[in-house]
């Protein structure tokens, strides 16, 4: 080879100059932020994002079930890709929204600012938590624009309810996502294990996880406490001692008892749209579609709750006929890819959500991090989108049947034996018989 040639074939790259710049070097999909975010994190922090209630079936079911599904393209001009699509009525760059989560400065000291502030540049809903660690002012004063929705839980007592609702109005929430999945907590053993509360509480592990974790452990002690500021009206003064019993305080003390006449009560107190989140059952969709819910966000709250409770994946089209068209459906549990988000609207699905995900952007490089989970979802789905023969998300929802099939329906059509295709008989023979 010529030295000329070998000059060719020289690249050095400049160094990178953002971090979002460092992240699209290294980071190509969820799985390595994911990889980043552990090494950044203390194991016990880590692993309140990973972990699930009891034997963690439905964790894992959730990523599972997807891969049941396969992609059946068609060939066809793909011209002026999109992904914009409407939910709840309003805009969105791509059916994708960001779940509440509770705790999220633990991660990385900006918090849900930083992840409100992403999903604003990308333009998609965020859901905030009713256990944030940011106050819900806060975050609408940081992120103008931005299409927000607050997560509760269904209260019982009428006077705090209003309270609570005219809270969340004044500050600017459009939307309500009720989590009807919270009867009690669930039982997150790895929590248990690692002794884990919110915040933190210092004992001997604490410290040795602490300093194995420099970074994390200097945004950690150099900014605010951690503290759960939209509880304050619910939850009595005094030290937080485990997420549990936080949990048991919230559901046992402050609430009452609720059934569907507390929804149907909330759908009349309130003027804007109501997700309900944590429904798998067909049941449920067609009690919240006749008392006026706008959306359910098919959810077994990310497997931490009740363990074997169905997938997303596993109900969603039987939750799709059962809707008809109604309410729409959000799913979430799982989602790691915008090849994912592309099977759930196949099937039916109005938009995807995702929370561990963003939280692992979080943790691993604060806005840039969630900014870069969600042009990775971007660009995937966009790829997927080509690959599968479709330009737009409302092709995708009336072509979506013929292009995705479960592997059951699959194999049950490898096995079943063709019929036998019965010659013509020759008029010669026909005549001798």
């Amino acid at each position: 080879m010529k030295a000329k040639d070998i000059k060719a074939l020289v690249s050095v790259q400049p160094p990178a100059r953002t971090k979002a710049e460092r992240l699209g070097r290294r980071s190509f999909n969820v799985e390595d932020i994911r990889k980043q975010a552990a090494r950044r994190l203390p194991r016990s922090v880590f692993d309140y994002i990973e972990g699930g209630g009891e034997d963690e079936y439905s964790l894992r079911r959730n990523r599972d079930s997807f891969a049941d599904w396969s992609f059946l393209p068609q060939w066809g001009s793909v011209a002026d890709l999109s992904l914009e699509s409407t939910l709840l009525g309003g805009p969105v760059a791509m059916p994708l929204t960001l779940s509440p989560t509770g705790g999220t400065r633990l991660f990385h000291p900006q918090g849900e600012i930083a992840v409100a502030r992403a999903a604003r540049s990308a333009r998609v809903p965020y859901g905030l938590a009713h256990l944030s660690t940011t106050t819900m002012e806060d975050v609408s004063a940081a992120t103008p624009g931005l299409r927000r929705w607050f997560n509760m839980e269904p209260i019982g007592d009428r006077g705090l309810l209003d309270a609570v609702l005219e809270r969340v109005s004044r500050a600017g929430y459009e939307a309500l996502l009720l989590n009807v999945d919270c009867r009690g907590i669930g039982h997150r053993e790895r929590d248990y294990r690692n002794g884990f509360t919110a915040p933190p509480s210092i004992k001997p592990r604490t410290v040795v996880e602490g300093l194995l974790h420099p970074s994390w452990s200097l945004g950690f002690l150099l900014n605010d406490a951690i503290a759960f500021p939209n509880l304050d009206a619910e939850v009595p003064e005094g030290p937080l001692a485990s997420t549990p019993d936080m949990w048991r305080t919230l559901l046992a003390g402050s609430y009452e008892p609720t059934d569907w006449n507390d929804i149907e009560h909330l759908r009349s107190r309130w003027d804007g749209p109501i997700v309900l989140k944590g429904c798998v059952n067909p049941d449920d969709v067609d009690r919240a579609a006749g008392i006026g819910i706008d959306a359910i966000q098919v959810s077994n709250h990310g497997g931490r709750q009740l363990d074997h409770m169905a997938s997303p994946m596993d109900v969603l089209p039987e939750l799709v006929r059962r809707a008809d068209g109604r309410l729409e459906l959000i799913v979430d549990g799982g989602v790691r890819r915008g090849s994912d988000v592309i099977k759930a609207i196949a099937l039916g699905a109005d938009a995807c959500s995702i929370g561990r995900p963003y939280l692992y952007g979080l943790a691993a490089a604060g806005e840039a991090g969630v900014a870069h989970v969600l042009n990775l979802f971007a660009q995937e789905m966009e790829r997927t989108m080509t690959l599968l023969g479709v330009a737009s998300i409302a092709q995708l929802h009336a072509d979506g049947p013929a292009l995705i099939r479960h592997r059951a329906e699959m194999f049950e059509r490898s096995t079943t034996p063709a019929r036998p295709r019965i010659a013509a008989v020759p008029d010669e023979l026909r005549s001798r018989a």
